[in-house]
């Protein structure tokens, strides 16, 4: 599939068929954020691979919008180990890091016939606790991945999109 394709085809999936990912799958998704571009290739991400039944269960006692796709990966970076900017007063690209390898991962999920939806509608703080994360790491965001069901469809605006002049302005 071409990358525009895919781009085009991959939605945000809110409901998932009752089926574990496999395991080659999950590899290649964490190849996939592995390989991810970050400022100055620092790599600060870390990865929590959410699958036994208690990670679930706790995220989705979490938020609601864990869904009930068996997988989700919960992307999280070490701000003591991304970029700080030396133009920017307390500019730190930890978010924009995560928020690359998340992209990642999620275009290689659609690659391997797997859906999944970004989401940020968590409390992180309560994250941290929740699963012990260490002090120094940041939660980004979550990424429920899996099978999409049968009822799964694209929101009623996913193909609405601004017209390149509003987007785009050439200097």
């Amino acid at each position: 599939m071409d990358f525009i394709k895919l781009a085009k085809e991959r939605y945000s999936v809110r409901d998932y068929k009752d089926k574990e990912v496999e395991e080659e799958k999950i590899d290649q998704i964490l190849e996939a954020a592995k390989v991810a571009p970050t400022a100055c290739n620092f790599q600060p991400q870390k990865i929590f691979v959410l699958k036994s039944p208690e990670a679930i269960e706790k995220i989705r006692k979490i938020t609601k919008n864990a869904y009930n796709a068996p997988i989700v990966f919960l992307i999280c970076v070490n701000e003591d180990e991304s970029w700080q900017s030396p133009f920017t007063e307390n500019y730190n690209s930890g978010v924009m890091d995560g928020s690359i390898v998340c992209s990642h991962m999620m275009l290689q999920a659609k690659d391997l016939g797997l859906d999944s939806v970004w989401v940020v509608s968590f409390d992180p703080e309560l994250t941290k606790r929740e699963f012990n994360i260490p002090e120094n790491l940041r939660p980004v965001c979550l990424l429920p991945v899996g099978y999409a069901s049968e009822n799964a469809k694209p929101t009623d605006n996913h193909n609405t999109f601004k017209e390149r002049n509003e987007l785009v302005e050439e200097l």
